[in-house]
């Protein structure tokens, strides 16, 4: 299947980096237009849409046309005939909030749309539901996913800063069993949907029937579109770096194009406050590579040290003052950080005692 995508007549404003207004006509041969196709769900969520909208798994269009009306960001699809049917799943809260019309996620963790009420949070299952958050759940083989993400954010906080980074807290569900980590979303502004697009989507890099192609790219390659799209290219440079060099301290080797993204701000396009930071080498069943090319190629966390790090700052474009800077700050920070203070808390058996060894090895060739 090849796609067209065509400004109309009088449109004049770009929606996406990859589909300029400039060129009013887009044709992408072999698939859904990339932009496009990164807004459709993947593993948990897409089985349950598939099935409750009748469409085949692999059915990127058929999918949006039923629950791609409110999308991450502001681009959704609506038929050109009206609703398309959907028949919710209706075998419990958790599948019919999933199967919403009109509503979905991107991204392959167990989750839910959610808001905020006066008794806590619940599930957004009404297409009339404010979806104010992103509930996330654990998995059955990582039964501390969520608890892991809460951590990392929170240390994020602490090195980052509290504006470079989303929030989230740990709560409950109304009536779904299990912990949820419920993250803000900051693509929305009370009604307003505000342009967000991730560089999956901005470098029109094709998802394939695995997902792999978030996986196809580099930092490097990832820094160039940053400085090139923001409206503070150099400011998100700096951002972008601090957060990199982070996730390589954290061991997280799952951040991949999808978790680094450009958000509408007054001023244009920024470097979005960070998200989906986790410590997988926390747990076996993750690689123990990069998610993408550092310095020509994806590297195990093993082998990172400073000079790789400071390689890598300069390469991108900053001094190497500001590059010495950053990691100054970090080390710094990383060593006075409360959210690591665990103290006897920590049983043997807890994966905070792993979290925290994982770190701590990382910062000591980073930093060092």
């Amino acid at each position: 299947m090849d796609t067209r995508f065509v400004y109309d007549e009088g449109w004049r404003e770009t929606i996406a980096c990859a589909l300029p207004a400039e060129t009013r006509d887009h044709y992408w041969r072999g698939g859904l237009i990339p932009f496009f196709e990164h807004l459709a769900p993947e593993g948990w969520l897409r089985g349950r849409q598939a099935r409750a909208g009748g469409t085949a798994n692999q059915d990127d269009f058929g999918l949006l046309l039923h629950y791609g009306a409110d999308c991450i960001g502001a681009v959704g699809l609506i038929p050109a005939d009206g609703e398309a049917p959907v028949h919710p799943i209706e075998d419990d809260l958790v599948d019919a909030a999933a199967t919403t019309a009109g509503r979905t996620l991107s991204g392959v963790q167990k989750k839910l749309l959610a808001f905020r009420a006066d008794d806590g949070f619940r599930p957004a299952v009404e297409a009339t539901d404010p979806a104010t958050h992103i509930a996330k759940f654990n998995r059955e083989d990582l039964p501390s996913i969520v608890q892991n993400e809460h951590l990392s954010l929170s240390l994020a906080r602490e090195l980052l800063g509290e504006d470079d980074v989303t929030r989230a807290q740990l709560a409950k569900l109304d009536d779904i069993d299990g912990i949820a980590l419920l993250v803000e979303r900051f693509d929305r502004q009370g009604d307003k949907r505000l342009r967000l697009e991730d560089l999956a989507q901005i470098l029109s890099r094709p998802r394939g029937r695995t997902f792999e192609g978030k996986y196809d790219g580099s930092y490097e390659e990832a820094a160039e579109i940053v400085t090139r799209h923001s409206a503070r290219g150099r400011v998100d440079l700096d951002r972008f770096f601090r957060l990199v060099v982070f996730n390589l301290v954290l061991g997280n080797a799952d951040a991949h194009l999808k978790n680094f993204s450009l958000l509408e701000r007054p001023e244009g396009l920024r470097l979005s406050p960070a998200y989906d930071l986790i410590n997988t080498l926390a747990y076996p069943v993750y690689d123990r590579i990069t998610a993408l090319s550092i310095g020509g190629r994806k590297r195990e966390f093993d082998t990172i040290d400073r000079k790789i790090v400071q390689q890598f700052g300069l390469d991108i474009g900053l001094p190497r003052a500001a590059v010495e800077r950053a990691l100054a700050a970090l080390g710094k920070g990383l060593a006075t950080a409360r959210t690591l203070a665990f103290g006897d808390k920590v049983q043997p058996d807890d994966f905070r005692e792993t979290y925290r060894n994982v770190i701590q090895s990382h910062a000591q060739r980073i930093f060092t």
